[in-house]
């Protein structure tokens, strides 16, 4: 169990509230990673797991109850965590939404690398079958009236019906490939791998060529985004901006593909709340939060599917 040796405030706005938000990381005794809302009387601990996922229509991974407390966009953070090795926090937070800071993982990280407690051994989930689901599948769980929505949302966004996500064997490391197909010239096709085995050397490849790739989206899609709770808080400095016609962004990009290497951000935070170190091979094509969290609830729904060596 790893915690931090000290309380961390950071602060910031929420990227689809626009509200500003504080969140301290506080050291825990138990091992977990838990939120807490402080600006909600009496509010409890909200574990961020797998099976405590709320929500991930809002092009985020949301955690507790979604008429109550709950806590969106929490991926990032969660990525950060993982790559510091840190599996025990309590994290107090005034708002019902983590600060985006610069749309990446790379200030989490640089304001909690040098408050790491003395590391220890994560609990490793070994995928012991190969798990694989589909967009389709995904609809199949869903009320009707939420499945229409849903179907509407990817009709105007473009989203085709055939992505999935798939976790095979592998006992060595976590083995991420993640590839994005989409309309917009500037995207295109892309693909993107990165192995995480615990080790230095692979956390370091992670920060040098992927903790800074941003979240993005389209500039002509920001008032409908508005109009529906999601994109307040979005501006230059946090977020790609593609143009109108798709085939160029409205910021400077860090790498050609940095879409792609933003989707290895989410899919390593998505992972982590499994409540430990996923290894196997985790395979994102045209991926999304739900279909993270989806396999996570297959895998584990089934003791077959995996094992669990190491700390608990």
């Amino acid at each position: 169990m790893t915690t931090v040796t000290k309380k961390i405030k950071i602060s910031g706005v929420g990227i689809h509230s626009g509200l500003p938000v504080n969140m301290i990381v506080c050291p825990s005794k138990k091992t977990g990673i838990f939120f807490q809302r402080t600006d909600l009387s009496n509010s409890d601990l909200i574990p961020a797991v797998y099976s405590n996922v709320g929500d991930t229509m809002l092009r985020n991974t949301t955690i507790g109850n979604t008429n109550g407390a709950c806590v969106k966009t929490i991926e990032h953070f969660m990525a950060t965590l993982f790559l510091l090795g840190i599996d025990s926090a309590i994290i107090k937070i005034d708002g019902p939404e983590t600060p985006i800071l610069d749309g990446s993982a790379f200030e989490f990280y640089n304001l909690l690398k040098d408050y790491v407690a003395a590391k220890t051994n994560m609990k490793k989930i070994l995928v012991k079958k190969t798990i694989i689901v589909h967009r389709n599948d995904l609809l199949k769980t869903m009320p009707w009236v939420k499945r229409i929505k849903t179907l509407f949302y990817n009709i105007f966004f473009g989203r085709s019906g055939n992505g999935y996500v798939k976790l095979s064997p592998n006992n060595n490391a976590l083995n991420i490939k993640a590839t994005l197909v989409y309309a917009d010239k500037i995207i295109g096709t892309q693909s993107y791998s990165c192995v995480l085995d615990g080790s230095k050397k692979t956390t370091n490849v992670f920060i040098k060529n992927i903790a800074r790739a941003r979240t993005f989206g389209k500039y002509s899609e920001w008032e409908f985004l508005k109009a529906h709770g999601m994109g307040r808080g979005a501006n230059e400095h946090n977020v790609i901006a593609l143009n109108d016609t798709g085939d160029n962004t409205l910021n400077k990009l860090l790498w050609p593909d940095e879409f792609v290497r933003h989707k290895i951000i989410d899919a390593v935070g998505d992972m982590f709340t499994s409540g430990g170190s996923i290894y196997g091979d985790l395979e994102s094509y045209k991926g999304s939060h739900a279909l993270n969290n989806l396999v996570l609830r297959k895998l584990f729904s089934n003791p077959e599917n995996y094992e669990i060596v190491g700390t608990k």
